[in-house]
């Protein structure tokens, strides 16, 4: 309890940003819907190439919860559907890479 009151803030304090905005004074914006569960999609298929693309990034990389939207259980679903996919070659493990090759140093400065 002394720790808490050491500390200045406590978890019951209201913020002072207000409702309908967050802390950094800009606007909350509405968290977005799964799209499975819109769908009304019972179980993430990893042959569906199209629809698992989109919860992948660039670089190969799967996307996480906060920039896709989807909820906790179709996101598992998605993860692993992902990594079926991969071990079946439908989907690669690395995206493309966008820095030029570049040639191997010589061991002989001239």
């Amino acid at each position: 309890m002394a720790a808490r009151a050491k500390r200045g803030k406590t978890r019951d304090a209201p913020s002072s940003a207000g409702p309908g905005r967050d802390r950094r004074g800009g606007v909350d914006r509405r968290r977005r819907s799964c799209y499975f569960c819109r769908e009304k999609v019972a179980e993430v298929d990893y042959k569906n190439i199209a629809q698992i693309r989109r919860f992948i990034s660039e670089r190969g990389k799967i996307k996480g919860r906060g920039n896709t939207g989807t909820c906790r259980r179709h996101q598992s679903q998605v993860a692993v559907a992902i990594k079926r996919a991969r071990e079946m070659a439908l989907l690669p493990y690395v995206g493309d890479s966008q820095e030029p090759q570049t040639r191997p140093r010589s061991r002989h400065s001239d």
